[in-house]
């Protein structure tokens, strides 16, 4: 008899549902008795002891549905140390909830912040597999993450959309992408979608040379550009001040974000109408894709066969087109970051891709 725990936390996306399902039928295909609890809401589930048993019926007709059967919530890495409003020691709660339980291993499906919560876990001696997932394709060790192929077809949706009302109108369009810390995301969306800049947050951009790149296509007899722009875009200028000193300036930051800020600086150095377009959540929304389908189903089969074989503290990951199995304790705690010497930015620009630099 195995019995599994099973999570999904942070934002979710397309697939947690079938690499959920790829684990699970995994385990009932290999004959083994299999017992599955499913923990509600992330990591709050496993803290206030939240969950329900599931069986094949719950993961019946789940392989196209988007989100996640369990629900999810954020639970900072940060704050996982500190007592709850009730003085609740919640690493403690989780192990002894997983204990209650009588687990044999916990399944976890996240990103780099779950992944620091389930490197901890691990180290305080449980067992623990995890599934990276995220939109933003920044999880370490890993090439792909599932979830974001879904967001790259959504994000490239937004941006072909935009192409023909801007070239009706012959204005600038500035199509914000997800993406806080990383670029993966805009930058391959920018790409797939022909956009003429994409601003990134690995490679400050000066708003000079964006304007350059909008005046070069207008002299070209271009009558539009379009712009993806994650939304963790920051100028040259912002990029050279401290912690505390960008704090304080978005203190009093008047945009909603910084596409707004770069749509009024662009209108005003060129007279051109701007448009923003912020495509949002729809982003994580939605049936994953055929690709995100495949993958997170051969991660969550490779997650379950980790199971039966009693091997315990790693994330299942995608290397160099195979399916590796990666120590949890070298992905926690670490971005995959676009390099501005990468390949890929390299042939961006060939392309004639501008990245304001």
């Amino acid at each position: 008899m195995k019995r599994v725990g099973m999570l999904t936390s942070g934002g979710d996306c397309q697939a947690l549902n079938a690499a959920m399902r790829g684990v699970v039928k995994c385990l009932v295909n290999s004959k083994e008795k299999v017992e599955i609890y499913g923990f509600i809401d992330g990591y709050k589930g496993l803290i206030y002891g939240n969950f329900r048993m599931l069986d094949g019926r719950d993961f019946s007709g789940i392989l196209t549905k988007g989100g996640t059967i369990l629900g999810s919530s954020r639970t900072p890495f940060k704050t996982i140390k500190d007592p709850d409003e009730n003085g609740l020691d919640k690493v403690d709660a989780m192990k002894q909830n997983y204990y209650k339980l009588r687990l044999d291993c916990l399944v976890i499906l996240g990103g780099n912040g779950t992944h620091k919560t389930a490197n901890l876990l691990r180290e305080e001696g449980l067992n623990i597999i995890t599934l990276p997932k995220t939109i933003d394709n920044d999880l370490w060790g890993t090439d792909m993450t599932f979830g974001f192929q879904s967001a790259v077809n959504i994000a490239v949706d937004a941006i072909d959309c935009i192409h023909t009302t801007a070239a009706s109108h012959g204005r600038v369009f500035i199509v914000e992408v997800m993406g806080h810390k990383v670029g993966w995301l805009t930058l391959n969306a920018g790409i797939a979608g022909g956009a003429d800049i994409i601003l990134i947050p690995e490679i400050p951009y000066d708003v000079k040379k964006v304007v350059s790149k909008i005046r070069e296509r207008n002299e070209s007899g271009s009558r539009f550009t379009i712009l993806a722009v994650a939304e963790g875009a920051i100028s040259k200028e912002d990029a050279k001040l401290s912690k505390k000193e960008y704090k304080e300036k978005m203190k009093n930051y008047k945009f909603p974000s910084v596409s707004y800020e770069l749509a009024q600086q662009i209108q005003d150095k060129t007279g051109e109408e701007v448009r923003v377009t912020v495509p949002g959540h729809t982003q994580r929304g939605g049936s994953p894709c055929p690709y995100d389908r495949v993958f997170a189903s051969r991660l969550g089969a490779e997650a379950g066969e980790l199971i039966l074989k009693g091997e315990y503290g790693f994330m299942v990951g995608y290397k160099n087109r195979e399916v590796v199995k990666v120590p949890l304790e070298e992905v926690a705690g670490k971005l995959k970051m676009v390099s501005p010497d990468a390949t890929i930015v390299k042939e961006a620009k060939l392309l004639g891709i501008s990245f304001g630099d």
